[in-house]
């Protein structure tokens, strides 16, 4: 079919840092930011890119994921000519049922998908990081230096910076050296999971992997470091937005909190030409009270707020009662405050009942998570 460039998105992580918030789903689709779902961001940055094939990759409590992304219709994926395809792990002739072994293995295992686009470069995606990136750029970039991969990357502290992969790079942006997690690094450049590779190079490594039994089928652990040791151009592709990995309880309420206090992430779209789109839960308006207060927080379609709301993230449908505080919160959709109760910087999971006088968190030490689900 000739397509220039498809996406594959990598969305089957367990997520178990996010603890219970991931017991019934997978981390991609865990509510984010008053009213979208974390895949919304991955999946919004390819249509509003241009890229109208998208291949989302699914492992770990897919249905509700699943269900979400759907045809790919809240992103205008879903023309004659574009698509949202669900790609679960699945039986397969050869080898039987098996799960996707490592990020690697996941594309490998969907390369009968990539050829029936015959795509001239591949875009690999994480389902999980909260960002506003034109891949466009990153493609005109990696055609102009003849790259046979493009890693992006973001400056972070040198304190930082032996949580990630890490490149170290030529003053032309060159790859020379990639190092997983290094106790001393050597540059600040670390991999944020996205890649750009020209298919033919990828296809071939990927098979030439697959075949490899000591292999952890990863692209940091093993395609990267293929591709330096035979000297393909690998190039880095600086980023200089707003991106966090929202992989644990504490970075996902920092997220939230970021959309109340810097504004750095622009949600309200003030420049109108990348909008983050997501599903309409068609409900009511918000009905703040008469003995309401609230301040400096985000609040979404069908809330109730009759009590004090300040520095927070209140979901569709969440209910704050009489004389209740809500104070540096996330509150999920559809979560019940009764009357009297008080919540401090804590995430209350979707549905939750706040029973009446309860106080959660009031030292708030670290954030603290309320849920009805277990592991």
């Amino acid at each position: 079919m000739g397509k220039e460039i498809v996406a594959m998105i990598l969305a089957g992580g367990r997520g178990t840092r996010l603890k219970e918030l991931t017991a019934k789903v997978a981390k991609p689709a865990v509510h984010f930011g008053g009213k979208y779902r974390i895949i919304d961001f991955p999946l919004s940055n390819c249509a509003n890119s241009g890229i109208d094939v998208v291949g989302v990759l699914t492992q770990y409590e897919s249905v509700v994921l699943g269900t979400y992304v759907g045809a790919g219709t809240k992103w205008g994926l879903d023309g004659g000519q574009s698509l949202a395809a669900i790609l679960p792990a699945r039986e397969r002739d050869e080898v039987g049922a098996t799960w996707y072994e490592g990020t690697a293995d996941a594309i490998y295992q969907n390369i009968g998908f990539l050829d029936q686009y015959d795509p001239e470069y591949v875009l690999i995606l994480s389902g999980d990081h909260i960002y506003k990136m034109d891949y466009a750029q990153m493609l005109e970039a990696h055609k102009a230096r003849g790259a046979d991969a493009t890693i992006a990357v973001l400056n972070v502290s040198l304190k930082e910076a032996s949580r990630f992969g890490i490149m170290n790079t030529n003053e032309d942006g060159s790859i020379y050296e990639f190092e997983e997690k290094p106790e001393k690094p050597k540059s600040t450049l670390a991999s944020m999971g996205i890649y750009i590779f020209t298919y033919k190079q990828l296809r071939r490594y990927l098979i030439a992997d697959a075949k490899k039994k000591d292999s952890k089928h990863d692209f940091g652990m093993n395609i990267i470091p293929d591709m330096l040791a035979d000297n393909k151009k690998l190039y880095a592709y600086e980023f200089d937005g707003y991106w966090k990995d929202v992989g644990t309880v504490e970075s996902l309420w920092q997220a939230n909190m970021d959309l109340i206090h810097d504004k750095e992430l622009d949600l309200y779209n003030i420049k109108k030409d990348w909008k983050i789109y997501t599903e309409d839960t068609l409900g009511i308006p918000q009905i703040i009270g008469e003995k309401a207060n609230v301040k400096n927080s985000l609040i979404t379609q069908g809330c109730l707020v009759n009590g004090e709301v300040s520095g927070s993230v209140l979901f569709n449908n969440v209910n704050v009662g009489e004389g209740a505080k809500v104070i540096d919160s996330v509150l999920m959709p559809g979560v019940l405050v009764e009357e009297g109760a008080e919540i401090y910087k804590a995430i209350i999971d979707e549905g939750v009942v706040v029973k009446a006088k309860s106080i959660i968190n009031k030292e708030a030490k670290e954030v603290a998570l309320v849920s009805d689900h277990t592991r």
